[in-house]
C-alpha cells in the first residue's frame, strides 16, 4: 500500500509530513535517511533522559534503541531525542540540589517544545532518576498524545563485607566516621561497592516510589517498571512498549483517559502501601495540575491515611526493588490492594485494558515477605501521612514507614536555621542537644529557590545515632531515603511569611503523627506580632534559570507548578 495514503488526518505530523507545501520539510526527513514509506507513517517521539551523569541515567539510550525497534516493527518511525537530568544523589548537600526540582519542569517543557517543534504524534518517554520520571509523566499528560512511560530500572544492591547495601548506607556512614563509629578506609571500601551497577537508587526512594506510581497510574506496562536496570529482560519492555505505543494510536487511547482522579488515587494508595518517598506528594499533584485535576497534598495524604502499608522495602524495610520485583513485581502490591478494596479497578491503561483487567492474570505469591497482603499489613495506614497545624496551614509531610507508633508524636524546643549548611554544620559539630526540634528554612520552592533535599543532614543524624532522637521541619524535601521523625514541605513556606519562616528558637514544637498535627506553642497574637516585624530575605538566585523559577514556581501544596495547566487549557497539543 501506498504509505502516502496513510490516513494522518487528525495526526500532529501531517503539518510536516503531508502535502506539496510540505516539501521542504520532507527534505530534512530524507536527509536523515528516512524513506518514503517511513515518512508518512506516524512519528513516534522516543524521548529519554540519557546522560552521563550517574548510574541512573546510563542505560537509558540502550532501551530506547530497542524501543525504537518495537514502534519500526509495528509500522511507525521513531524520532529519538534527549532532555536533561538532574541526579539527586550526586547534588545532594550542596547548592546543586537547588536544580533538582527545577530540574523536573525543564524536562517536561524542553520534551514538549520538542514534540510540538516537530510535530510528532506519540511519544515513549524514558527516565532514571528522582525527577526525571515525574518530569517525563507530567509532559505526557500535558501534550495528551498516545504515550507509555519507561522506567529505567533500580541498580542492583552492593555488598560489603558479606551484607547487602545500598547508597543510603554511604549517606549515613558519613556521619558514623565523625562520631568515630567508622573509618576513613572503612568509608573508602563501602563507597566502591555500594552502587555496583547501572540504575537507580535501589531501594523504595523517589525514582522507586515514582516508578511504582507509573505502572499503579497505568501509564507504564505492568511489570516494566520493577525490573532492575542491568537485566535483559528491560530491552523486551522496551520493545513492546515500542509496539503497544502504536496500538494506542490506532485506538487513540490518550494520557489523560488513563491519568484521572481515579488512576491518581490509585497510584497515591501504591505510594502509601509501599512505604514510599513524601515526594510523591509534590508530584502527584503536579501531574494532575497537568490534566486540570485538583489533587493537592491534603487529597494525596488522605489516601494515605487510608491505605495500608504493606511493602517491606528500604530505608524502613529490610528489602530492595530487585527483591520486589523477583517475587511478583508491582503488579503483586497492586493485586493485594485492589483484592481489598483500596485501588480501582476501572482504570484504563496502556495496555488497552482496565486495571483489574491487568490484574486478573496476577498471582498472590505465599512464599515470600517481601510483600504482606493488604489483609495482613505491617501497619494499618500508610507509610506517608499529611500534617496540618498552626505551623503548617497548607500542610506537611512525613515519613513513618518502619517507624514504631511510640516514635511517631515528638515534642520539644525549636533550633532554627536559615539554610541546610548552617543545620548540617551544626550536626557534623554535635552542637544540637537531644530532644530538640531542628528546624532548616528558607529552603522552600521560592526560598532555596528549588526546594532541596535534606539526606545529608538526616542521614548524618542516623549515623551518629540520633536519628529517632531529635526530629527536623523543613519547608524544602527530605530525600526518599530519609528515615527518622523528618517533616518537610511545610507551608506556607518561610520566603513569603509562612508560620516557619517566623518562630524563634525555644518555641515549643509538637509534631504527631498519628493526629496528623503539626503546631508550634506560639499564640495568634503572637504570630501577628512577628509578622509584623518579619521582611523578605534576599537569595543568591539573582539571574538564569533559577531566577525564572522563583518568579513562577507556585505553593508545595499544589505541586510546586510553574504554569496555569489543563485548567485554563483550550486544547492540548494533541488536536493542533
Amino acid at each position: 500500500m501506498d504509505a502516502r495514503k496513510t490516513d494522518k488526518s487528525k495526526l500532529p505530523s501531517r503539518h510536516v509530513t503531508e502535502g506539496p507545501e510540505r516539501a521542504p520539510h520532507r527534505s530534512y526527513l530524507y536527509a536523515m535517511g528516512l524513506t518514503r514509506e517511513q515518512i508518512h507513517q506516524p512519528l513516534v517521539g522516543v524521548a529519554s533522559c540519557w546522560n552521563e551523569a550517574a548510574p541512573c541515567n546510563i542505560s537509558l539510550m540502550r532501551q530506547a534503541q530497542a524501543v525504537k525497534k518495537g514502534v519500526s516493527a509495528a509500522n511507525g518511525t521513531p524520532r529519538e531525542f534527549c532532555t536533561i537530568t538532574v541526579t539527586d544523589g550526586i547534588a545532594m548537600g550542596h547548592a546543586g540540589m537547588r536544580a533538582s526540582l527545577p530540574s523536573r519542569e525543564v524536562i517536561a517543557d524542553s520534551v514538549e517544545l520538542t514534540m510540538r517543534g516537530h510535530a510528532y504524534d506519540a511519544l515513549v518517554g524514558l527516565a532514571g532518576c528522582d525527577k526525571s520520571l515525574p518530569g517525563m509523566m507530567m509532559a505526557m499528560v500535558r501534550l495528551n498524545v498516545p504515550s507509555i512511560f519507561i522506567y529505567g530500572g533500580s541498580i542492583l544492591p552492593g555488598s560489603f563485607r558479606g551484607r547487602p547495601v545500598t547508597v543510603q548506607d554511604l549517606f549515613e556512614a558519613v556521619g558514623k566516621v565523625a562520631v568515630g563509629d567508622m573509618s576513613l578506609d572503612d568509608l573508602d571500601e563501602l563507597e566502591q561497592v555500594a552502587c555496583p551497577s547501572a540504575g537507580a537508587c535501589g531501594a523504595q526512594f523517589t525514582a522507586n516510589t515514582m516508578a511504582t506510581v507509573s505502572e499503579a497510574m497505568g501509564l507504564a506496562l505492568p511489570y516494566s517498571a520493577g525490573a532492575p536496570a542491568p537485566y535483559e529482560i528491560r530491552d523486551k519492555f522496551c520493545m513492546t512498549a515500542g509496539e503497544k505505543v502504536m496500538e494506542l494510536i490506532a485506538k487513540n487511547i490518550r494520557p489523560r483517559d488513563i491519568v484521572t482522579r481515579k488512576s491518581l488515587e490509585n497510584a497515591a494508595a501504591a505510594v502509601a502501601a509501599s512505604g514510599g518517598s513524601t515526594n510523591a506528594a509534590l508530584h502527584l499533584p503536579a501531574i494532575a495540575h497537568e490534566c486540570g485535576i485538583k489533587f493537592d497534598l491534603f487529597d494525596v495524604a488522605q489516601i494515605f491515611k487510608r491505605t495500608p502499608y504493606i511493602a517491606d522495602l528500604k530505608p524502613g524495610g529490610r528489602y530492595v526493588a530487585k527483591d520486589m520485583f523477583e517475587v511478583g513485581g508491582i503488579p503483586l502490591l497492586m493485586k493485594t490492594l485492589l483484592d481489598h478494596g483500596f485501588m480501582h479497578g476501572d482504570c484504563m491503561t496502556v495496555t488497552g485494558r482496565t486495571m483489574a483487567e491487568n490484574m486478573e492474570r496476577v498471582h498472590w505469591n505465599p512464599d515470600q515477605d517481601v510483600v504482606r497482603s493488604a489483609a495482613t499489613p505491617l501497619t494499618p495506614t500508610g507509610g506517608v501521612v499529611g500534617l496540618r497545624g498552626n505551623l503548617a496551614p497548607e500542610g506537611a509531610i512525613v515519613k513513618v514507614a518502619g517507624m514504631s507508633e511510640e516514635k511517631q508524636v515528638f515534642t520539644g524546643p525549636a533550633r532554627v536555621f536559615d539554610g541546610e549548611e548552617a543545620c548540617f554544620e551544626a550536626v557534623q559539630k554535635r552542637t544540637y542537644k537531644e530532644g530538640e526540634v531542628l528546624v532548616i528554612r528558607y529552603e522552600g520552592p521560592k526560598g532555596g529557590p528549588g526546594m532541596r533535599e535534606m539526606l545529608s543532614t538526616t542521614a548524618a543524624l542516623y549515623g551518629q545515632g540520633m536519628g529517632d532522637k531529635v526530629a527536623l521541619i523543613t519547608d524544602g524535601r527530605f530525600s526518599g531515603a530519609t528515615r527518622g521523625f523528618c517533616v518537610g514541605h511545610v507551608g506556607p513556606e518561610a520566603a513569603v511569611g509562612g508560620p516557619i519562616g517566623l518562630i524563634r528558637d525555644g518555641d515549643v514544637i509538637t509534631l504527631d503523627a498519628i493526629k496528623g498535627t503539626l503546631d508550634v506553642a506560639v499564640s495568634d497574637e503572637e504570630f501577628a506580632a512577628r509578622r509584623a516585624a518579619w521582611s523578605p530575605r534576599t537569595n543568591s538566585a539573582t539571574s538564569g534559570y533559577l531566577w525564572k523559577y522563583q518568579q513562577t514556581v507556585g505553593p508545595a501544596v499544589n505541586g510546586a507548578v510553574t504554569h496555569p495547566g489543563g485548567a485554563e487549557e483550550t486544547h492540548t497539543y494533541a488536536d493542533i
